[in-house]
């Protein structure tokens, strides 16, 4: 490492520290392969940011002929996910696309639409699509409702309440990288930068996919990093009690495209955090800064 990746990478360990959380950075120039990484190879939580490797593995089966992404599901009322976006807020019985309901897991993370597509795809076929792609480290351990199912087992009969209680969310097996779905920053970069040179799919499902990407809703934690009309940011964002994490790709007007996966663990348990979703778009642009510098 050299001495300026190295000041780099001290000055993200004070950031991570200032904002009150332990944090996991890799970066990556697209194109290039320069990279920085700040315990890159750090196993993490996904949470909603395994929602991507859900988004790859229907477009590749599409590719495929194993599913038309216009084929109609239904989402009753009964048995949806909890989560306060998308289909898992609404009340009425709904009818769309696979597409649509990828839309909808990826721009407002909703749990119940990635459900549905997991029921479509199989849990074994995600795993399949990142063991294809190279992500050793990278495994979906349960269904997104089944993680939910364990927190509210491991909370115990307080429920939700529960949850702020340093004692409860140290017991929370959705909180264990070994015990639920789990990647290293360095494999979430790896799946974007596959994905935007179209290696993980075909051309149009690679265009489909980073369209999607680029209409998250939310502009608080990789955006608020790069706030310019001219640069392009398309993420994923993933949060638990504790957690807060985004992966995605940040795209200059000069060409340059960089992938940049940021995990991190809130010392406080506290549900808003503005410093912890802060620093992961201080953090991103750091990064990229320093490829860029190069």
């Amino acid at each position: 490492m050299t001495k300026a990746a190295s000041n780099t990478v001290t000055r993200l360990q004070e950031a991570f520290a200032e904002a009150g959380v332990t944090g996991r950075l890799h970066a990556l120039d697209i194109d290039s392969g320069a990279e920085l990484g700040a315990g890159a190879d750090q196993p993490v939580v996904t949470a909603s940011v395994h929602k991507l490797c859900v988004l790859v593995t229907l477009h590749e089966q599409a590719a495929a002929g194993l599913l038309d992404l216009t084929e109609q599901v239904e989402c009753p009322v009964d048995g949806r996910t909890s989560g306060p976006t998308g289909l898992a807020a609404m009340l009425d019985p709904v009818r769309l696309s696979l597409r649509d309901a990828a839309y909808l897991m990826m721009a407002v993370s909703d749990n119940t639409a990635a459900e549905l597509l997991l029921e479509r795809v199989g849990l074994d076929a995600v795993n399949a699509t990142t063991a294809r792609l190279g992500l050793t480290r990278t495994r979906a351990v349960h269904t997104f409702r089944e993680m939910f199912a364990s927190m509210r087992e491991d909370a115990g009969p307080a429920g939700a309440q529960a949850l702020t209680d340093p004692y409860v969310i140290a017991r929370l097996r959705a909180l264990d990288p070994a015990r639920t779905n789990h990647s290293t920053p360095r494999d979430m970069t790896r799946l974007l930068g596959a994905l935007w040179r179209d290696e993980a799919c075909t051309p149009e499902h690679g265009a489909a996919m980073r369209r999607v990407l680029g209409l998250q809703v939310w502009p608080h934690r990789l955006a608020a990093g790069f706030p310019f009309d001219d640069v392009h940011v398309a993420g994923k964002t993933g949060s638990l009690p504790t957690v807060r994490n985004e992966v995605g790709v940040v795209e200059y007007p000069d060409g340059g495209r960089y992938a940049v996966a940021v995990f991190t663990r809130a010392a406080r348990t506290a549900a808003t955090l503005p410093s912890a979703d802060a620093v992961i778009g201080t953090a991103a642009r750091m990064a990229v800064e320093a490829l860029r510098g190069q």
